[in-house]
């Protein structure tokens, strides 16, 4: 059990690198919950299902990659690093004040008492719609790419590659359901400062992750 929890504590920090960073969806995950915490409940479920589907097909490829690539393994280790490294640089320097998004529109229905249509109330739908919005982010896939294939030797086994997927899957539904509770509970945008601060936390993981996979230098 113990050799599972190295790649399970690597999935949970790839898991946070990829999800912390608040970009437009998270900005629309949080406007969804304060309109209707039920529909913004399966909408993470969707963000965190594309989250995983991408580390899943990129374990499977990257210790096949990695396996083929053994003689300069350790210049296939810098060459992600430099990947992700490039991908936290360009999140770190978007991580300064801008404008805020606007404000939700009220709810007539809310506001009325009447109740609410049955479109707003549809969770497969949101599921679908945030399905589709993340997976054309080609970010995730890159990012999930070079870090595989850098980890190639480490997750070969079946039971590693499954604790690190256990890992990514758990670490960002935890960080979507709790934009999703800030949401409803705040009723009102995060802050600019909040924001900018986990774009810094998230993307630190990934500069960190970055220079670990390199070393040691070859």
């Amino acid at each position: 059990m113990s050799e599972l929890m190295t790649p399970a504590l690597a999935g949970a920090a790839a898991g946070l690198g990829v999800a912390m960073p608040m970009g437009a969806m998270s900005v629309l995950l949080l406007q969804e919950a304060m309109r209707h915490r039920r529909t913004a409940v399966a909408a993470a479920m969707g963000i965190a299902v594309v989250d995983l589907g991408y580390a899943a097909l990129a374990t499977a490829v990257g210790p096949w990659v990695a396996s083929h690539v053994s003689p300069v393994e350790a210049w296939v280790r810098l060459a992600s690093a430099a990947i992700l490294l490039a991908i936290a640089a360009h999140g770190l320097a978007g991580a300064r004040p801008e404008a805020a998004p606007p404000e939700p529109a009220p709810d007539p229905a809310a506001a009325s008492g009447a109740p609410r249509t049955t479109t707003d109330l549809r969770p497969a739908r949101a599921f679908a719609r945030y399905v589709a919005l993340t997976a054309i982010n080609p970010t995730t896939a890159l990012y999930f790419a070079a870090l595989t294939t850098a980890q190639g030797a480490s997750l070969r086994t079946g039971a590693a590659g499954a604790a690190f997927l256990v890992g990514v899957g758990a670490a960002s539904l935890l960080w979507q359901q709790s934009l999703v509770a800030l949401g409803s509970l705040a009723g009102a945008r995060i802050s600019a400062t909040a924001r900018i601060w986990t774009f810094r936390l998230g993307y630190g993981l990934v500069a960190a992750y970055a220079v670990k996979i390199a070393l040691p230098l070859p």
